[in-house]
This record gives structure tokens, C-alpha cells and sequence, in this order.
């Protein structure tokens, strides 16, 4: 992906980026391009794994828990951990 490519990428959801690079996997196992095709493929796809796991990460930082009281009854939220 150029740069130009890159910016396409900004406000894609993470359900298109993943069709995208479903699409890229596909070509590449079926061997559908020629070597040259297929190595600007891989970073495209690269590209889009990593904007992917970004979103991801971003989804899980949002996640709060919620807290327990000793009696039982939720009290309030703290922000997912994720370690």
C-alpha cells in the first residue's frame, strides 16, 4: 500500500479492513497473481492485520468491568485489563 493507500485505511471499520484482508489471504493461497502482484499483496496485508489488531486493542481498552461490592451489588466500573 502507498501512502495514499494507507490513509484509505483511516476510519475503515474493522469489519471491512478484515473482508480486505480475507480477500489479499485468499488471492495469495490460490496463487491467482504473478510474484511481483502477490509481494505488494503481502504488505497490503500486513498493513491491514496491523490496523486490524489496532482496532482491537482500541475495542478492548474501552471494555470496563464491573465491580462487585462485598455485598454482592455492583458498585461501579474499572477499565478492563487486559494483563
Amino acid at each position: 500500500m502507498t501512502g495514499a493507500d494507507t490513509a484509505s485505511l483511516d476510519g475503515l471499520s474493522f469489519e471491512a479492513a478484515l473482508a480486505r484482508l480475507e480477500k489479499i489471504v485468499h488471492q495469495l493461497e490460490a496463487g491467482e497473481v504473478d510474484l511481483e502482484a502477490s509481494i505488494g499483496l503481502y504488505e497490503q496485508g500486513q498493513q491491514l492485520k496491523a490496523y486490524c489488531e489496532a482496532k482491537l486493542k482500541a475495542a478492548q481498552a474501552r471494555i470496563e468491568l464491573i465491580q462487585v461490592g462485598p455485598d454482592g451489588e455492583p458498585k461501579g466500573t474499572r477499565p478492563f485489563d487486559a494483563e
